[in-house]
């Protein structure tokens, strides 16, 4: 059966959400937010555009995203592969969601809003590590904020040290990448390289 109706949706899900799922959204970054924002080493980026949708990793030390007020947010974009995909939606549509992850907390906090790209200088310098500044600044002006609670965290297990897989289980990059272009790019030369290359262009 496909649900197609609000009406038929909201059936499945009653009752309706308690106070505590609701009361919890505000229209900006409250001081209890701040504190999660600012221990937070890791979000994920979601944008729309033309093409379609698009949700990318963003990781940094611990408080990488800038509070610059209450409303406002500032996470610079560090070097990466240049797909820019995030950054095109956001040209030309500038709705952003982002969920942030701290490990070990079973709690996520996510933010709504809307986003303009800068390339400010200045900004950009205040955000170099290293001597390096990111090429560009996500400024998010803050529509709603709120934490999620911890049940989709429990539920995978996600911090428990023991469930861990051995990455040796998986397929390396090397491996996908040579799959993807006919032996073209990746293999195992590739994998062997990326460690070094990747801490030399961590900024």
């Amino acid at each position: 059966m496909i649900v197609d109706t609000l009406e038929a949706l909201e059936a499945l899900y009653t009752p309706a959400p308690a106070p505590a799922s609701t009361v919890k959204v505000a229209d900006r970054i409250t001081p209890h937010y701040r504190a999660l924002i600012e221990a937070s080493p890791f979000l994920a980026l979601a944008t729309v555009g033309p093409e379609g949708l698009d949700c990318s990793p963003r990781g940094d030390q611990p408080g990488f995203v800038r509070i610059q007020d209450e409303r406002t947010l500032i996470l610079p974009d560090r070097r990466g592969n240049n797909r820019i995909d995030s950054l095109r939606n956001v040209v030309r549509d500038p709705r952003v969601a982002l969920m942030f992850l701290i490990p070990g907390s079973g709690t996520t906090f996510r933010v709504n809003g809307q986003a303009v790209i800068s390339a400010d200088p200045e900004l950009l310098a205040s955000f170099a590590v290293d001597g390096k500044a990111p090429r560009t600044c996500l400024v998010v002006t803050v529509a709603e904020a709120y934490f999620q609670c911890a049940r989709a965290i429990v539920r995978s297990g996600l911090w428990n040290a023991d469930a861990h897989l051995d990455p040796r289980s998986l397929p390396t990059p090397g491996a996908m990448l040579a799959a993807m272009s006919a032996d073209a790019v990746g293999g195992a030369d590739y994998d062997r390289a990326w460690p070094e290359r990747a801490a030399a262009t961590l900024w």
